[in-house]
């Protein structure tokens, strides 16, 4: 349920499919972690924040004159308050993701919303209808509390103006991301209900996508001429400032959609082709040289048995280091014979030992654990297959991205 709007909440599955070196999980302002999930403020949201309060705070002097300049520290408790229902939106999105065993990276307050980042996918409709259902349903319940409490108040009081922004503002977060259409949650949910029906999760992602991809126009027109024929811009009038601000605001959020749902597809697609990853059809043929080997003589060993990697390994035979393919390349030609292979070599770790037959997404996990240039492949024995490189990994996903695009002209390549 990917989370992108004003009042969004969306879990997100993250495209960390890919075998690069994995990046810290930045992204903004670390506040702090719950359930070890770090969570992080985007700089996007200070200036969303800044404009809540701003307009918040015009609207306040409408209604409660009498505080001044003070409506806008008001407001601004207004928009934490407002981000912090959206924090409650996601975590449940957390909860229910780590009560699947699905690992999450971390929760992002941002621009529209916030975005829970979920590493993997649900195994079943089921888990994935409810890991997208909770969102909302925690909006609905926050916009239900916040309304019962206006009833405890008096209305036209500071409070009670506070209770009823955020009861008004948690429905419009529910009642936008119960909308049946990728990147939001009611499109994970749509996906699930056709996972179900159809017993295939691809089929379920294209019609949530382009679901999305329909919603999104529907917003950009949409959206605009409603507010218009609502009265809530000047109705003689489309070019006036509140008009043009409704006009970005939709733009801004179907460009959002459209793109949050083709990202979805293509993530999709891509995983459909991760089985193709597979170790030992990707890994190099590689030949054991002992530690003091002159570099030359290793690459002419090599080259003789067709190899393109070494091994360094102990008097026993046992592989001790993989030789760095960069570090090859850093050597000229005519100081090879006079450089030792146990120069260029990283010392092997238990990460950096790869089962022959791992590939798909257990294989990308099991490198971003352990993020290095260069693998030793193993058979179950032990015994030494040869050398992935990541370079290798990350040609081979590029190819299975390629195959999804469609050529001009032509069709799809399969």
């Amino acid at each position: 349920m990917p989370d992108r709007t004003s009042a969004r909440g969306t879990v997100r599955d993250t495209e960390s499919d890919r075998p690069q070196r994995p990046k810290k999980a930045g992204g903004g302002l670390l506040m702090g972690r719950v359930l070890g999930v770090p969570i992080y403020v985007a700089p996007s949201w200070f200036l969303v924040a800044a404009l809540i309060t701003w307009f918040f705070g015009n609207q306040l002097d409408r209604v409660l004159p009498e505080l001044g300049n003070g409506r806008y520290l008001v407001s601004l408790f207004f928009a934490v308050a407002f981000y912090g229902s959206v924090l409650v939106h996601e975590l449940a999105h957390t909860v229910a993701a780590l009560r699947f065993g699905l690992p999450v990276r971390r929760i992002q307050l941002q621009f529209f919303g916030g975005v829970s980042e979920i590493e993997k996918e649900s195994q079943t409709p089921g888990r994935e209808f409810t890991l997208a259902f909770v969102g909302p349903l925690l909006s609905l319940l926050l916009a239900g509390v916040f309304w019962a409490g206006l009833l405890a108040v008096e209305a036209g009081t500071v409070p009670g103006v506070l209770l009823a922004g955020l009861a008004i503002s948690n429905l419009i977060v529910a009642v936008f991301n119960l909308l049946p259409g990728l990147p939001l949650d009611g499109g994970r949910m749509l996906r699930a209900l056709v996972w179900k029906i159809s017993g295939d999760p691809m089929t379920g992602t294209v019609a949530a996508a382009w679901t999305g991809r329909a919603l999104a126009l529907v917003v950009l027109i949409g959206l605009p001429l409603a507010t218009h024929a609502g009265g809530f811009t000047d109705r003689d009038s489309y070019t006036g400032a509140d008009s043009l601000t409704d006009a970005l605001l939709a733009a801004i959020l179907a460009a959002i959609i459209w793109t949050g749902a083709g990202n979805s597809l293509r993530v999709a697609r891509l995983r459909q082709r991760l089985p193709a990853l597979q170790a030992r059809r990707l890994t190099r043929r590689a030949v054991p040289v002992s530690p003091e080997t002159p570099l030359s003589e290793a690459l002419r060993r090599a080259n003789d048995a067709g190899a393109r990697a070494l091994v360094v390994v102990d008097a026993s035979g046992d592989p001790v280091s993989l030789v760095r393919e960069a570090g090859i390349a850093e050597v000229p030609e005519h100081r090879r014979p006079w450089v030792q292979v146990s120069t260029l070599a990283e010392d092997l770790t238990d990460g950096m030992r790869v089962p022959a037959e791992l590939s798909g997404e257990p294989l990308l996990e099991h490198l971003r654990a352990t993020p290095v240039t260069e693998y030793l492949v193993v058979e179950e024995t032990g015994e030494i297959y040869g050398v992935l490189s990541t370079a290798d990994v990350e040609r081979a996903f590029v190819e299975a991205m390629a195959k999804d695009r469609r050529p001009p002209g032509g069709p799809a390549a399969d």
